[in-house]
């Protein structure tokens, strides 16, 4: 094995992927906001494609959603940085923030993949419709889909609404059940890691 090491192994797939040109996302990026956070995480988090703030700085969840996923993360007792690693599905921001495209997605997909097999996560909380439906190979909403969980590899995956839905519906309905969602992934984390919050 090459990279026993899996900051090692990460920070190769990221410098592999400067300049990437698979798809048309290659031509309105600014930078490739790869993954961010610890690579011997047990949490990994994963969203939709950069925005506008994650592709100026090259950094996934760096905007107002990022600051609060911070906050749901924290709620249930996971520091951002130490226990999580963040990635998106697309690693390239599409234009005005539309959704990422199948081509796109095939293109990029290996990439996230050899990243959840890098860092071979115990829970993956999967954020908002696109990335849970990519994730499970699946066409249900989000709405159908949260409050369970998923075998996915060798990992359990625990969808709930994306940050950026929560900000344009900041009804208490839906943060209810995100607070929900944040509570079953650190349930399933603590039975796999047997670790209770720190």
């Amino acid at each position: 094995v090459p990279f026993p090491d899996p900051a090692d192994a990460l920070r190769e797939q990221e410098r592999a992927r400067q300049g990437c040109q698979l798809c048309k996302l290659c031509k309105s990026r600014t930078n490739v906001a790869f993954g961010s956070g610890n690579a011997r995480a047990r949490l990994m988090v994963v969203g939709e494609g950069p925005g506008e703030e994650e592709d100026r700085q090259g950094l996934p969840f760096v905007g107002r959603a990022g600051q609060l996923l911070t906050k749901m993360l924290a709620s249930v007792g996971f520091d951002r940085e130490r226990d999580c690693y963040i990635a998106n599905v697309v690693k390239c921001r599409p234009e005005r923030n539309r959704n990422p495209e199948p081509d796109e997605v095939a293109a990029c997909s290996p990439f996230l993949m050899a990243q959840i097999d890098t860092i071979g996560p115990h829970v993956i909380l999967a954020l908002g419709n696109f990335a849970a439906q990519t994730l499970l190979g699946t066409k249900e909403g989000i709405t159908r889909l949260r409050g369970k969980t998923y075998q996915y590899r060798a990992s359990v995956l625990v969808p709930t609404f994306h940050p950026a839905f929560l900000l344009r519906n900041p009804g208490p309905e839906f943060r209810r059940m995100a607070w929900d969602d944040l509570k079953l992934a650190r349930r399933e984390y603590d039975a796999r890691s047997g670790d209770g919050p720190r």
